[in-house]
């Protein structure tokens, strides 16, 4: 023991302001969770130990007969410790590495740079260089591995600085701390060991400053920082660097005449295994991140290729598939299916309701498919299965998915019921998936264009009408500026007298090459390709045109023209017929509009206001086509219409059914007149069906027996010879039926639809045409009819 001199007292001073810097360590190490938390208390632990151990080492040294050698490398072995320790924490401190395996990596580039270090100072300080001269520090426990501590820290804040995330500041200045104390770890133990007070007072002055710079930057990081790394940024160039250093080292060593002794080995050994350790990482970075490459391409491709709805296949998936090889004694078959009247569940009840069926047809269809078939959703309520089998076996499966498709869909909002279309085709040729859709798609369109609710095979001549289609509706472009286009007028008669008291115009195409194009082929190509409107406008200008025409000669007539449901529902029609109406000069009551009884399957609501606004401008409405099989009674009290067009499927009917019919037509005519309406009878062909007409108190009369649609000037001259005649057009107004015997009254339901069978049920003493009433069933009203409108008066 001997007395302490004033630097060994200031060194011990100085150690004790390291205190209040492990307190705040420790203290921030509490207040944080996770990463941060542990990083912080290994910083306190490592702070902690390495004060420790100086303090003990200095108080050892001042007051304890100690060996000064066993005591240094006691004091280095403790350091060393606690300066590995504050190392460890630097290394998980958040911003200092995103991963465990980043965390290794930046200690190998340490270690690395670490041990270049080491080598040039062990040829500086080593013969024949020498640079400190005779001041050389024999080599020992007390000096090599505190100094092996403070290369390592050195090279981990050298790879920090260029390698930890945001904010960097923080880490690097973490780093750099650990570093003095390593420093001062060096000096403190070889001090002691060699008795050097200078250097133990630098090492416990070091010291301290070393902690206070931790604990200063571990303060103002105020939240922990959360990192992501990327491999392919990363990079080794600085490992030439020490690499350089070393080689040119050695290379200076051995032409000076110095000896490579073990501890030159060692740095070299170092070097090598911390190269070699650094590759071994990377190359396993390298596999790592390229399995994770392919996991994620594959993930990315199957979500590419699948319907995030009904994690079925979507068009790229189906496509994939169609273009495997296909199995040899198997052919290859493409079921294309749609829902019918999709459109409705979303506009009433919602998007989300919607999604639940798309998601529920899924899981029917998958439930439905064998090993090796791919059911995929194309977009929308459209859907298609890939099978290998016949076409035969096809057809037979699609009528068991429309089985499955037409049964109710259990939401939160209720059922909801749909059908479906279905359409087969098979693969003309292996590869040819173009073809294939092509060909399903088509025979879903023809399903569709049937009326729904079934299974078409394609055929070949699916294309010769899709290339027909195509080339009207480029043609029908054009019509009407080429005067293709052109009006005929069929004459309607009052009955008995057979005058003509109006006309319907109807259209014809007559086209230079194609010939003459059937209404029933062109129209449907209009209105599918929104010419309908353009060519409706030209149609109601034309008719007006001529109607005003024979209005100015004296002629008594007016005239109608069909109106589509597309027409009906365009933006301000009405204004459109005033306008037109006004442009002629021709009464409003002139001119009559008829709606397709197909019509009435629309928005009943929405059909009735358009009506409603048509008939404001003072023109008429006909239903035309009654008894097709849509208007039920109820539905036809309620729509502002002032003509009944009796089908010609009942006017037609005695010739076959001798006996049955005409009770048909006698309903029909009854109810249109206890309903207000005037009655027309299309199809006229045979004088048997006129006498029928007329025995139903029928007063207008439409067809082959009365003429043709012929051009304006041949019906004009059909009026002239009528007015030549020298009597007066019958006035046609709504007759009141006569009374007849009849078989005994029966309950029935009042239904016109579908089609003809409801309304045979119907007898002409049914309790519902009582003279001047119409009864309804159930909670229905009962009204009077006004008295009737007359028609066709001036």
């Amino acid at each position: 023991m001997h007395s302490p001199s004033g630097v060994e007292l200031a060194g011990l001073a100085s150690l004790l302001v390291a205190v209040p810097a492990v307190a705040l360590l420790a203290n921030s190490g509490r207040r944080h969770t996770g990463a941060a938390r542990r990083a912080h208390l290994l910083l306190a632990a490592g702070a902690a130990i390495t004060t420790a151990a100086a303090l003990a080492g200095l108080l050892s040294d001042l007051f304890l007969a100690q060996r000064p050698a066993q005591l240094g490398s006691a004091v280095a072995v403790a350091m060393a410790l606690g300066t590995s320790t504050l190392l460890a924490g630097t290394l998980v401190l958040p911003g200092a590495a995103e991963n465990a395996g980043a965390a290794w990596r930046h200690l190998l580039d340490g270690l690395v740079v670490g041990a270049g270090l080491w080598f040039v100072g062990w040829v500086l300080l080593s013969e024949p260089t020498r640079i400190l001269g005779d001041h050389t520090p024999k080599p020992g426990v007390s000096i090599l591995l505190p100094a092996a501590m403070a290369a390592v820290a050195t090279g981990l804040t050298a790879v920090l600085a260029v390698h930890a995330h945001r904010p960097r500041h923080i880490t690097v200045r973490v780093a750099a701390g650990v570093t003095l104390v390593a420093v001062a770890a060096t000096a403190l133990s070889s001090g002691i060991c060699r008795s050097w007070p200078g250097i133990v007072l630098l090492g416990a002055v070091l010291l301290p400053g070393g902690l206070v710079v931790v604990a200063h930057a571990v303060k103002i990081a105020d939240r922990p920082v959360e990192v992501t790394g990327d491999i392919t940024q990363r990079n080794t160039g600085y490992a030439f660097v020490p690499m350089s250093a070393m080689v040119g080292a050695l290379g200076y060593h051995l032409a000076a005449g110095g000896v490579f002794d073990v501890f030159g080995f060692l740095g070299f050994s170092v070097e090598g295994f911390a190269l070699v350790a650094r590759q071994y990482l990377a190359l396993a970075d390298v596999k790592s991140y390229t399995l994770q490459l392919r996991h994620r391409e594959s993930h990315f491709r199957e979500l590419a290729h699948t319907d995030p709805l009904t994690r079925l296949a979507n068009r790229r998936g189906l496509v994939r598939a169609l273009r495997e090889p296909a199995a040899r004694e198997r052919p290859r078959v493409l079921i294309g299916l749609d829902l019918d009247g999709f459109k409705n569940v979303n506009d009433m009840r919602g998007h989300d309701v919607g999604d639940a069926v798309l998601v529920e047809v899924g899981e029917r269809l998958r439930a439905n498919l064998r090993e090796g078939d791919v059911a995929a959703r194309l977009g929308g309520d459209e859907f298609a299965v890939l099978m290998w089998a016949t076409p035969e076996e096809a057809m037979l499966a699609g009528k068991r998915l429309l089985a499955v498709l037409g049964e109710p869909y259990d939401t939160e909002d209720g059922s909801v019921f749909l059908s479906a279309s279905v359409g087969v085709a098979g693969s003309p040729a292996p590869g040819d998936t173009g073809e294939l859709m092509r060909d399903a798609d088509l025979a879903l369109r023809y399903a569709k264009q049937r009326g729904k609710n079934r299974v078409e095979r394609y055929q070949r001549r699916y294309d010769e009408l899709l290339r027909r289609h195509s080339v009207l509706e480029n043609e029908l472009r054009h019509a009407i500026e080429r005067e293709q286009l052109r009006l005929v007028f069929q004459p309607v008669v009052a009955l008995p007298s057979m005058r003509p008291v109006g006309a319907e115009a109807l259209l014809r195409w007559h086209h230079p090459e194609l010939g003459a194009v059937r209404p029933d082929e062109f129209i449907p190509v209009a209105e599918e390709s929104g010419l309908i409107n353009m060519i409706g406008s030209w149609v109601l200008d034309q008719a007006c045109e001529q109607l005003s025409q024979w209005l100015a000669v004296g002629h008594d007539v007016w005239v109608s023209v069909n109106l589509s449901p597309k027409e009906l529902h365009a933006a301000d029609y009405a204004g459109q017929v005033a306008g037109v109406l006004q442009k002629y000069g021709v009464p409003a009551q002139r001119l009559v509009l008829e709606v397709t009884e197909h019509a009435v399957a629309t928005d009943m609501d929405e059909l009735i206001r358009r009506l409603c606004e048509l008939r404001s401008t003072g023109v008429r409405i006909a239903l035309d086509d009654f008894g097709a099989g849509y208007s039920s009674l109820g539905q036809l009290r309620k729509l502002p219409v002032d003509i009944l067009k009796i089908d010609h499927a009942l006017v037609a009917e005695p010739e076959s059914r001798t006996g049955t019919a005409a009770p048909l037509v006698d309903v029909v005519v009854r109810l249109g007149h206890r309903l207000g309406l005037e009655v027309l009878a299309e199809g006229i062909g045979s004088p048997a069906q006129r006498a029928i007409v007329e025995e139903a108190g029928c007063r207008l009369g439409q067809g082959s027996l009365f003429g043709w649609g012929v051009p304006a000037e041949h019906l004009e001259a059909q009026l002239e010879t009528a007015r030549s005649s020298g009597s007066r057009p019958v006035p046609v107004q709504r007759a009141r039926p006569a009374t007849k015997p009849t078989a005994p009254a029966r309950s029935q339901v009042i239904m016109l639809g579908p089609g003809m069978r409801q309304l045979r049920a119907l007898l002409p003493t049914d309790p519902a045409f009582s003279e001047g009433e119409v009864s309804r069933t159930g909670d229905q009203d009962v009204r009077s009819v006004d008295a009737p409108r007359e028609m066709g008066q001036s």
